[in-house]
């Protein structure tokens, strides 16, 4: 009998043993499996950041581009308004001369419009202030209401935001 009292406390002692080390399995399998999610979304959020620093770049570098052309056509400004005053003072003459500056000033503003430049020159529209400047007011009806009567200098638009408002007489 005592070899069954013997075995049977050898056998508790290995389940025990057993237990343990099970128990201390799971535990480290636990600890590595946290690790492991909390490596994961470390990762994740790194993924994320990076992705949207590369975005904000991409995104800096179109608008650096846009503003400098910006830069550019503003300074191209003063050559379109030769244009427009060499073909006004031309225009009544109707010459070759007028026909080369109507053709080179096309082509320009053709190149110009194609990337984004918008001309501002229409009269006989709702003024408003923020593509209109006003720089001269005539009588006209006084419905509250002011139109744009001329155009003395066209504004224009680049890409949407107005790079220089229309010079206008206002009505009204």
């Amino acid at each position: 009998m005592s070899d069954d009292v013997e075995t049977t406390n050898d056998d508790e002692v290995v389940a025990e043993v057993v237990d343990e080390v099970v128990a201390e399995v799971v535990d480290e399998r636990s600890d590595a499996e946290r690790e492991r999610d909390e490596y994961l979304d470390a990762l994740q959020r790194l993924q994320a950041d990076f992705e949207n620093y590369r975005k904000r770049v991409a995104r800096s570098s179109d608008d650096a581009a846009t503003r400098a052309a910006g830069d550019l056509v503003v300074r191209l400004l003063p050559a379109l308004d030769a244009f427009d005053l060499a073909v006004a003072h031309f225009g009544a003459v109707g010459s070759d001369e007028l026909d080369a500056l109507t053709q080179t000033r096309g082509l320009v503003l053709d190149v110009l419009t194609r990337e984004g430049l918008e001309r501002i020159d229409a009269a006989q529209v709702a003024f408003d202030p923020q593509v209109h400047d006003a720089v001269a007011h005539v009588e006209g009806e006084s419905d509250g209401h002011q139109i744009v009567d001329e155009v003395l200098r066209a504004g224009y638009r680049w890409r949407g935001a107005v790079l220089r408002p229309a010079m206008v007489r206002v009505k009204g």
